[in-house]
């Protein structure tokens, strides 16, 4: 699978696996983590979390999964805003550390932009990183004008974006290109089963052999810099993700597709689920 560099020279494959709602059902536990580990297995080692999801349960589904497998994977956190000060972020950190298993993350992400001064927050992520507890910091749902203001040593930035949800490629997405920062894509698959239901996709799917899902996701990765996280909570998702990994879009596919989910013409607010 085609790799990008995420932080320091780490490359990762532009394919992970994102867990927002993963751990909130004990009766699908054993089939979650079977998952995540046939993720790993196949190379999607970028696997990302939060502590908001599930209040901690995911970080405790991910950490029983990488066990084992640590060093194998890209670890990705967030820290809730209200968390986000000085020393609170410290102290989060070190929950989402226990509840992983695991004595450092890859990468700790502020989760949406709160009260407290970032300048703060990013003080925290550097006490983190002298620690030698996080390799990296980054942000997640900020837009261009508040991303250009955040100190020097923002990693990524994590944001909505799929073919329903381009509001992203008018300015935030092209700036983050110029500076090489890389964009974390989370639901690139749109929520819910609506985009996926479009005939196009079908359509597109058929030609080349995969399925209207693969489509999807491979429109997401067309773009350089970007690295989708779409939830794999069956082996099916996984297996399919991968295969979306090997899909290259040719010409007539990408203005089908534009002229049925059009790009933006004007700025747009940053959309945020």
């Amino acid at each position: 699978m085609r790799e990008t560099d995420l932080f320091d020279g780490v490359r990762v494959p532009v394919i992970g696996q994102g867990t927002w709602h993963l751990g909130e059902d004990a009766a699908k536990r054993k089939s979650e983590v079977s998952a995540l580990c046939a993720g790993i297995d196949a190379g999607l080692t970028v696997i990302d979390t939060a502590e908001m999801y599930g209040d901690g349960a995911s970080e405790e589904l991910v950490g029983e999964a990488v066990r084992g497998h640590r060093d194998e994977v890209v670890l990705v956190s967030k820290v809730y805003p209200h968390n986000a000060s000085r020393s609170g972020v410290v102290a989060a950190c070190e929950r989402s550390l226990r509840r992983l298993g695991t004595d450092r993350l890859d990468v700790y992400l502020l989760h949406w932009s709160g009260s407290f001064p970032l300048s703060e927050t990013v003080e925290g992520f550097e006490t983190l990183r002298a620690a030698g507890k996080i390799r990296s910091w980054g942000l997640s749902n900020f837009d261009r004008d508040d991303l250009r203001r955040a100190p020097d040593g923002c990693a990524t930035n994590q944001v909505l974006y799929n073919l329903g949800s381009r509001g992203i490629e008018f300015d935030l997405l092209p700036w983050q290109q110029r500076l090489r920062m890389p964009l974390m894509a989370y639901s690139p698959l749109g929520q819910g089963p609506t985009l996926l239901k479009h005939p196009l996709l079908a359509e597109i799917g058929e030609r080349h052999g995969v399925t209207g899902a693969q489509i999807a996701l491979a429109w997401v990765i067309r773009q350089p810099g970007v690295i989708a996280i779409p939830k794999a909570s069956s082996l099916e998702h996984v297996h399919q993700n991968v295969g979306a990994g090997a899909v290259v879009l040719d010409a007539e596919d990408c203005l089908s597709l534009d002229n049925a989910f059009p790009p933006p013409r004007l700025k747009q607010p940053l959309d945020i689920l």
